[in-house]
């Protein structure tokens, strides 16, 4: 090995190594500031695609209401179904707009300044959908949900950059995770809200839909407590000493120099470079393999299945023999497994690696899809066959949660340094968007197609992905981003060359 390459890198190796060994959980400062970033961020989110199911028959009534009172007349059929999906989807719609405006305030208020800034979405929209029903307005209700979405955006795209950032090198999957768990928290909480018991009656629906304005207070008053990105404030602002000071509140003294030391080695090998644009990124050679990988992880996370299955959970619990009117909390149960999981995987994310988990859970979900796909083909041989469908559904949530929900945006994170990371978020948002938008669109016609058997798309889907990161993706726990940048142009160098060679012996044999 150059003497040169151990110089550089043996200190990094060094400080992992004693980081690894010396902290194997983030302190509590790191702890409470996932809290602060999490909870108006991936929270949130998580909150806004799962509370819009329990009042969907009362927001149908107030459309057909508010339509009569405006014309005199009902609402046709077609027309109501096109004005609740239209609120229902039009929160992906907004997602995929707040991806597009998210990494560029990322790179002019910083991380911190962005998540911050986001919760005036927020709050209009909490505002907007818990006016709706009082002013007779369902214009107010898509507007709301609009915005909801375009905070969602934005949170996907900034927190785990942020996260990523400001976690040490031997922490940042387990920090990374936050994203995760607090999406899965904010699933399980609007699933928990919309229950009769508490604010799923028809008066409260637009209440319901308003308590989204709590997490975004509750940002508002922790996270200035916290300071900017330390990699933003040097590499991309230059301000070393509030670099420092950043890194000694998050890190403490003892490990602030290491981790400068770290970001000034990243800031000297992006000398001359500005922060790319998303079309320079496709431009540049130096990240193909990457790029390729986050579009096509991004790109999974929604085409894997689990919006199918849980689009499938009301008909499986209904014939394993549960009560219509006990479904619900059935439904409640696979929320609090996911939330499970997503803790599990940011126990384990350190120990076993970024490429076991997720791999693992793809082979696990692949797994599912086949077996899912008798059972439901057997329901009426035996009555053991709709116990074992919900068995599946446990299982492929339990897996989905164990590797995909969570290491994705781990690695959207790690494998791009920091001016090429806001353009990566960027394209990996608007691919996983415009995926949740598509299948969202797709899926329906699909079930129609194909029945149960859809189940067999998303086995390819899944089986093909996980042996893509078995062959293509690397390792990156306890590796800086240089490293990391580093391992994937030396493979694309062996790729190269093994290609060149392949053509040498191709010409060759044919004289």
């Amino acid at each position: 090995m150059p003497k040169d390459y151990v110089d550089e890198y043996e200190p990094l190796l060094i400080k992992g190594a004693k980081d690894l060994k010396s902290s194997k959980f983030p302190s509590k400062l790191l702890l409470l500031a996932m809290f602060s970033t999490c909870i108006g961020g991936t929270f949130q989110c998580g909150y806004n695609i799962s509370v819009i199911n329990a009042p969907t028959k009362y927001v149908q009534d107030f459309i057909n209401a508010t339509w009569m009172e405006r014309y005199q007349t009902s609402i046709s059929e077609n027309g109501l179904i096109l004005l609740w999906s239209t609120v229902v989807s039009i929160f992906t719609l907004g997602g995929f707009v707040g991806v597009l405006i998210g990494s560029t305030l990322s790179v002019k208020l910083g991380r911190r300044g962005t998540l911050l800034t986001n919760n005036t979405f927020s709050l209009a929209a909490a505002l907007l959908m818990g006016l709706s029903a009082a002013a007779g307005s369902f214009e107010l209700l898509i507007i709301g949900r609009l915005l909801s979405g375009i905070n969602a955006g934005i949170a996907l795209c900034v927190e785990p950059m942020y996260l990523g950032e400001i976690a040490p090198t031997a922490l940042r999957g387990a920090m990374g995770m936050g994203t995760s768990i607090f999406l899965t928290v904010g699933i399980f909480s609007g699933q928990v809200m919309g229950l009769k018991e508490i604010m799923g009656i028809e008066e409260y629906w637009p209440f319901l839909l308003s308590t989204t304005c709590i997490p975004a207070f509750l940002q508002l008053l922790f996270l200035p407590w916290f300071p900017e990105s330390p990699r933003y404030l040097l590499i991309d602002k230059g301000d070393e000493e509030g670099c420092r000071k950043a890194l000694i509140q998050l890190h403490g003294v003892a490990d602030s120099d290491g981790a400068l030391q770290d970001i000034k080695r990243e800031k000297n090998n992006l000398v001359g470079f500005k922060a790319k644009k998303p079309w320079e990124l496709f431009a540049d050679r130096s990240v193909r393999w990457q790029l390729l990988t986050i579009i096509l992880l991004n790109a999974a996370q929604q085409l894997n299945g689990v919006n199918a299955m849980y689009f499938y959970t009301h008909y499986v619990f209904q014939q394993s023999g549960i009560p219509v009117d006990k479904i619900p909390y059935a439904t409640v149960g696979t929320g609090a497994c996911e939330c499970i999981t997503a803790l599990t995987c940011g126990l384990l994310v350190e120990r076993l690696g970024r490429k076991v988990l997720i791999s693992g859970g793809y082979i696990l979900m692949s797994i599912c899809c086949v077996l899912f796909t008798l059972t439901l083909a057997l329901q009426d041989v035996s009555p053991v066959f709709p116990y074992l469908s919900v068995s599946c559904v446990f299982a492929f949530v339990l897996s989905f949660g164990l590797g995909p929900g969570g290491v994705t945006n781990i690695l959207t994170t790690e494998l791009f340094t920091q001016t090429s990371r806001p353009a990566a978020f960027m394209i990996a948002g608007s691919v996983n968007w415009l995926s949740f938008f598509f299948i969202g669109l797709v899926f329906p016609f699909i079930v129609i197609g194909l029945q149960h058997y859809c189940f067999l798309v998303f086995f390819v889907v899944c089986s093909s992905v996980a042996v893509y990161i078995l062959m293509a993706v690397p390792e990156t726990k306890n590796k800086s981003f240089v490293e990391i940048q580093h391992e994937f142009q030396l493979s694309s160098k062996k790729k190269a060359a093994g290609t060149d060679e392949a053509e040498t012996l191709l010409i060759s044999s044919s004289f």
